[in-house]
């Protein structure tokens, strides 16, 4: 499982457990509310009714006359109160009256229980004593729905308590407000539910996308690409990120010193041990001419040591950089004019034809003297691998929104093997003239040039022999369609 569904779930669950515990503390507060709000009218309704009665004892028990009138005259009025979703068509309160023994003299049910002794009900009970008397009786004991609430208030005459009025209520109505509410609130849970889905997803993203970054970042090092830190704030990820960027940084810095230790020890071996050879032959007595020929192959060992240091401490520099430096608008066309001109000595030299195709202006964002040097490097490497009166092709093309610079030549082309390691360092072939191999950092330096501009340097064969190198930079500004 990943850290992002980790999160995600973490969060959602957690978020969800929270939420439930709140609809479902919510739905226990509604029914309360209710049923606290229905004893409170209760209330009210006995202690009116009460002080009602009051007024009209009479001496032995409260005077019930007109109660038994109002209450048969509401039985026969059909009600039409619409509360909300509710529609109210009948009074369902009952109310029934006892002396100061406890004993029913009045029931708005019809009188189903006058005269029976109500003094051990809790309601009665507790008024008579001057406490607060209420009760909750269900006629179905596994039902809630099914109770019916009274609450009781005293009848007061000359100081002392008379009797007791009690209203009753079912709460079957007040369960239907109370299954609204608590459908509304579970509804606003799943709304709730929704959000928080979306706020988790969301979330899991903002904290994993740094982490997803320093990832990509990561293996982009691996694979040996030219990657550049993103960005990653000032969290402690942003720090991890900045700490992981010093650590590829000291690691790349002490492979690359081992590396390039190792490589120039074993090409500057070679030449070391012909200088130090004709060094020795020299010593004796050799004719003018061999003399000279010893020389002359002291010189040229010695030059190509110097273009090995040159190339690589050219292709170090350029390694080591993040980005451009004096960047500017380059005219592609005007560079390779600019160049096959330079090189018009060195291909006069090997009796080569350059035809530069090169005439459409393309302009790219870079460094003039790095894209210079690298069309200027495949040149010459079309020079060395081109036969004598053979022809060199360069050409400048728009594929897509990268400009490429293609230089192709007609010598024995590239062999199968070598096809994907001629842009490695120190990978050369031998030149099919002079068959010895050049520094083998040409191409090398080509690579980094095109990667530090965004682009891409590749290497192919032709179908009619001879190869074909292409330099391709992205343009200065993507073309406008026509």
């Amino acid at each position: 499982m990943s850290i992002r569904t980790r999160i995600f779930l973490a969060f959602f669950l957690a978020g969800a457990a929270g939420l439930g515990l709140l609809a479902n503390w919510a739905r226990g507060e509604v029914r309360r509310h209710y049923l606290q709000s229905m004893e409170e009218s209760l209330i009210d309704t006995a202690n009116i009714l009460g002080s009602i009665l009051g007024d009209r004892f009479r001496g032995g028990a409260p005077d019930t006359a007109d109660f038994r009138r109002a209450f048969e005259a509401i039985r026969r009025t059909e009600l039409s109160a619409r509360i909300y979703d509710l529609v109210k068509t009948g009074v369902d309160l009952r109310v029934y009256v006892t002396d100061d023994r406890g004993v029913v003299v009045f029931d708005s049910d019809g009188g189903r229980d006058e005269g029976r002794d109500y003094s051990q009900w809790n309601d009665v009970y507790r008024t008579l004593r001057g406490l607060y008397g209420a009760r909750a009786t269900r006629s179905d004991p596994r039902d809630p729905r099914s109770s019916v609430h009274c609450v009781a208030a005293p009848v007061r005459a000359g100081g002392r308590i008379v009797g007791v009025v009690t209203v009753c209520k079912p709460v079957a109505q007040v369960y239907r407000f109370i299954d609204n509410s608590q459908r509304k609130i579970a509804f606003g849970a799943l709304g709730a539910g929704a959000v928080l889905l979306g706020l988790s997803y969301a979330i899991s993203l903002w904290v994993t996308r740094p982490i997803q970054k320093l990832t990509d970042y990561a293996r982009a090092v691996r694979d040996g690409q030219r990657a550049e830190l993103p960005a990653l704030g000032r969290s402690e990820i942003g720090a991890m990120g900045a700490a992981f960027d010093q650590m590829r940084e000291a690691l790349e810095g002490r492979q690359y010193v081992e590396q390039f230790v190792q490589t120039l020890t074993h090409e500057i071996k070679s030449p070391l041990s012909a200088i130090r050879g004709a060094a020795e032959l020299l010593a004796e007595d050799l004719p003018p001419e061999r003399r000279a020929r010893f020389l002359a192959n002291i010189r040229g060992e010695a030059e190509r040591i110097q273009q090995l240091v040159d190339r690589l401490l050219e292709l170090a520099a350029l390694e080591s950089r993040r980005g451009l430096r004096d960047v500017q608008d380059l005219d592609l066309a005007e560079l390779a004019a600019e160049l096959a001109e330079s090189l018009a000595p060195a291909l006069e030299a090997r009796g080569l034809a350059l035809r530069n195709q090169a005439g459409e202006p393309l302009a790219v964002r870079g460094e003039r003297f790095l894209v210079r040097q690298a069309l200027a490097n495949l040149l010459q490497n079309a020079i060395d691998f081109s036969p004598r009166g053979g022809e060199i092709t360069l050409s400048l093309a728009l594929v897509g929104s990268a400009a490429e610079l293609a230089v192709s030549d007609r010598g024995p082309g590239v062999p199968d093997y070598a096809l994907g390691r001629v842009f490695e360092k120190f990978y050369s072939l031998p030149r099919p003239e002079a068959g010895r191999k050049g520094t083998g950092l040409g191409l090398a330096l080509v690579r980094e040039v095109a990667e530090l501009h965004g682009g891409q340097a590749r290497i192919e064969n032709l179908p009619a022999g001879g190869a074909r190198a292409v330099l391709s930079l992205p343009l200065a500004s993507p073309p406008t369609a026509k």
